[in-house]
């Protein structure tokens, strides 16, 4: 589950720094660096360590790493997106269903 939730929270464009990502999921950096560590193992990303790149991103930016979703990482978080949204659809259903009665 925690990779899952990290995933969805990982973008192409966006840099995060890994305390933010933290906080956004209420994990520990420990387990932060856990998931990925874990994703990167299984090749949905690609950590990137920009720390002695002279062209960064972004000069002001405090972050060092740039977390790149690889092309198997992007095919699961979308099987991820539409399971996501079939069961929200699911429980909506339910939902006016129960409404009616």
């Amino acid at each position: 589950m925690g990779d899952e939730m990290v995933l969805r929270n990982i973008t192409n464009s966006d840099k995060i720094r890994q305390r933010q990502l933290a906080s956004i999921l209420g994990f520990s950096l420990g387990k932060l660096n856990y998931c990925l560590k874990s994703l990167k193992k299984k090749g949905f990303i690609k950590i990137g360590n920009f720390n002695k790149n002279k062209n960064k991103f972004n000069p002001q930016s405090k972050a060092n790493y740039l977390y790149i979703l690889t092309p198997k990482g992007l095919m699961l978080k979308t099987k991820l997106t539409i399971k996501f949204m079939k069961i929200k659809i699911q429980e909506y259903d339910e939902l006016k269903e129960e409404l009616k009665k």
